[in-house]
């Protein structure tokens, strides 16, 4: 005869606990080939963590490390401090218990290590999953939560973290990204003191707008580029998250990750699962730039971003030249323009859809995604052919899950609107919010994405300009305290079926700029737009902070007008640090920046296999002088790329060599400035000559302009000989 599942808890429930799970003999080491994670079960049959860091020698050291921190805390019992799980039962109790109930472990390959350690409530048949995936080679690990019960009737979640670490230091100093728009991604540093210090955002979609979910942790000291431990945690969730950093009376600090339960309490019905998103981390022993290396390889090799080792597409955007004001006439010349310059791909953004309300501004038209007739007579199609006469590809930008309220969308269905009940509507950017919770607003943001792809265009810009307010959906009735977590589910469900159908048609992922950098929207796209802030000053302190945590394929960088006052050659030299594209009239350039950017691009093909799939070592930041400089090296040490900036140095301030990296002290490597305009020579005086790498990682080369009364930039092409 079948035992009922519910009869199964019971008997679970009256069984000594001891004879549910058997505490393992040996520790549960969750290890990369130089970090370990390590938990042990212990008193209670309580899972502990014991240690977190470097590899230690000798795996018989393990057991002998001491049980001081429980791994996953839940509320209501003997915690005093910040939970990572907080669960009301059925029958009103808000307390949890976790005890140990089995481990299973696996692989995929030689790199890919797995561990799920299930802990239950002695008393309530539910059951906490704690999953681990170390990935050997890039030594970075990845976990995330998975929550289920069986109890009669649904349960509430009111905490759900991702993960939850302990630390045991004297000190502790914590680098986080913060901004506004146009200032994303500053770096910030400083020390944690007694209490809570919680980084987080409730804006729902733009949810990195003013705080991004990634951050360095360096315990004992504040960590460098290249010395001391840190630890370097981003959380995959394109929605709203929350960091909570605990230091307690024994100066332990606690760190939990996850989406922010604020507003977000969770109904969850007996037999489902709530799964929390991943959180991605690594421990360097070496500083930040290790760590940031870490993540950079994990995200190409691994799927942190999409296809992270294929080839990426160079591109020219309309936006800066036409705005809102173009025609077919008119898009054909910039095709044109774009095969001259030698980019791959001709982007076409806001402004070509709407009829009823055609894309004038930005006032109405949003939601109405079929080719404004007056504008784009032979739609879309013509522009696909013209691209490919021209030997080009095309793209398009798109916003779907916004709409303006004067369209033919929201006239035909204002219920598919986030907008609360017998409130005035709050409008941002003359916008409101689709409501991704509704199944059939689903449906209608996936046909947009369907039309645009299966009509030939082979890139997609994805924009997101609104942040959550009138946050009620009508689609969820009494649950509206599921809004925050099931908007994200929506959007990943739309994004999973582009992907089913289209695996790897280019996307950039773009939030009104840099409001939407994680790697949950990352796994589906390419790239993202660092910020609108395109003026390349700016640009290097923006895209520095990003480059901490995402790799250099990701990042969307494009030489605009912004800013006149900066030479082309400024400009072009601050895009190519990342994935480089254009913004520009090239009709309007001189014959002399036409033949430079030209160059610039060849150049830029040639060498973006080292800047892209190289490891960056950042030699200079701008945060500590007036300069920058940075650098990628292949992975054979053969080639490399420098980048030194001369952000407007003052009267006498000390220009120091810059001392490269990760170079082979043993080879002699051959140094050849580029993107120097027609007839410039290079004024520096390693261009030409050969070192040893021994002699470039000891003594260094001169990358910035003492005397330079403007902002000024050299590239460096490095060749071993």
């Amino acid at each position: 005869m079948s035992v009922s599942r519910s009869f199964r808890w019971l008997l679970l429930l009256v069984m000594p606990l001891a004879a549910q799970a058997q505490a393992p003999t040996a520790p549960i080491v969750i290890e990369t080939a130089h970090v370990s994670l390590v938990l042990a079960v212990g008193n209670q049959q309580k899972l502990f963590q014991t240690y977190l860091g470097p590899k230690l020698a000798s795996p018989a050291d393990y057991p002998a490390l001491p049980q001081r921190h429980e791994a996953y805390v839940p509320a209501g019992t003997s915690n005093l401090f910040e939970p990572a799980l907080r669960v009301v039962h059925a029958d009103g109790n808000p307390s949890l218990a976790l005890a140990f109930a089995g481990v299973e472990t696996g692989s995929s390959g030689d790199d890919v290590r797995t561990t799920t350690i299930r802990l239950r409530d002695p008393q309530y048949p539910v059951e906490v999953r704690l999953h681990f995936v170390a990935y050997q080679r890039e030594d970075v690990l990845k976990t995330w939560t998975e929550i289920v019960h069986h109890e009669k009737k649904p349960v509430v979640l009111t905490n759900y973290a991702s993960a939850m670490l302990h630390f045991d230091a004297q000190h502790y100093y914590l680098t986080q990204l913060h901004g506004d728009w146009a200032e994303e991604a500053q770096q910030q540093e400083s020390a944690l003191t007694s209490g809570l210090k919680i980084i987080d955002s409730k804006l729902g979609t733009r949810a990195g707008w003013y705080q991004t979910p990634s951050f360095f942790l360096a315990p004992d000291r504040p960590a460098t580029e290249t010395t001391g431990d840190v630890l370097a945690g981003t959380l995959a969730w394109t929605g709203n998250f929350r960091l909570a950093f605990e230091l307690d009376n024994e100066q332990s600090l606690r760190v939990s990750a996850g989406i922010n339960p604020y507003a977000s309490e969770y109904t969850l019905p007996a037999g489902q699962s709530f799964t929390t998103p991943e959180f991605i981390f690594t421990y360097s022993t070496q500083g930040k730039g290790q760590a940031s290396r870490n993540l950079h390889r994990w995200a190409r090799q691994q799927g942190g971003t999409l296809d992270g080792t294929q080839p990426r597409l160079t591109l020219l955007n309309n936006w800066e030249a036409t705005y809102f004001d173009f025609n077919e006439p008119k898009l054909d010349g910039l095709m044109a323009d774009a095969a001259r310059l030698g980019v791959d791909l001709f982007l076409l953004d806001d402004g070509w859809f709407g009829n009823k309300y055609p894309r004038k501004d930005d006032t109405q038209g949003l939601g109405d995604w079929q080719p404004t007739k007056s504008k784009l007579p032979n739609g879309v199609g013509h522009l696909v052919q013209t691209a490919t006469k021209e030997g080009i590809r095309f793209g398009i930008w798109i916003e779907p899950e916004m709409v303006n309220p004067k369209s033919e969308l929201y006239e035909k269905h204002p219920s598919w609107v986030l907008k609360l009940p017998n409130r005035p509507e709050d409008y941002y950017r003359n916008q409101l919010v689709l409501d991704l919770t509704n199944p059939q607003v689903q449906d209608f943001v996936y046909g947009i994405v369907d039309a645009q792809l299966s009509q030939g265009a082979a890139y997609l810009k994805w924009d997101c300009n609104r942040m959550i307010t009138n946050a009620y959906s009508q689609h969820l009735g009494k649950d509206q305290s599921h809004l925050y977590v099931d908007y994200v589910r929506g959007l990943y469900r739309v994004l999973d079926r582009v992907r089913q159908k289209y695996p790897h048609v280019p996307m950039m992922l773009c939030s009104g700029g840099g409001a939407r950098a994680d790697y949950g929207g990352l796994k589906y796209f390419t790239e993202f737009w660092p910020s609108d802030d395109t003026d390349a000053l700016e640009r290097v302190y923006i895209q520095w902070g990003f480059l901490n945590f995402f790799p250099s394929n990701t990042l969307a960088s494009h030489v605009t007008k912004w800013n006149k006052g900066q030479s082309l050659k400024f400009r072009t030299d601050v895009a190519m640090m990342g994935k480089l594209g254009y913004d520009i009239e090239v009709d309007k350039m001189t014959p002399a920046e036409f033949q430079f950017s030209q160059q610039a691009v060849k150049d830029y093909k040639r060498l973006s296999p080292v800047i892209w799939q190289g490891d960056l070592y950042k030699l200079r930041s701008p945060y500590e002088s007036n300069q920058a400089a940075l650098l990628y090296v292949a992975d054979k040490q053969d080639k490399a790329v420098v980048f030194g900036y001369n952000l407007r140095t003052r009267f006498h301030e000390t220009v120091l060599p810059v001392k490269l990296r990760g170079l082979d002290p043993a080879r002699r490597y051959r140094l050849t400035e580029i993107n120097l305009m027609p007839g410039q020579k290079s004024e520096l005086a390693a261009n030409g000559q050969t070192y040893s790498g021994d002699y470039l990682q000891k003594v260094g080369v001169v990358l910035s302009d003492p005397e330079a009364k403007s902002l000024t930039s050299h590239v460096l092409e490095v060749t071993a000989e």
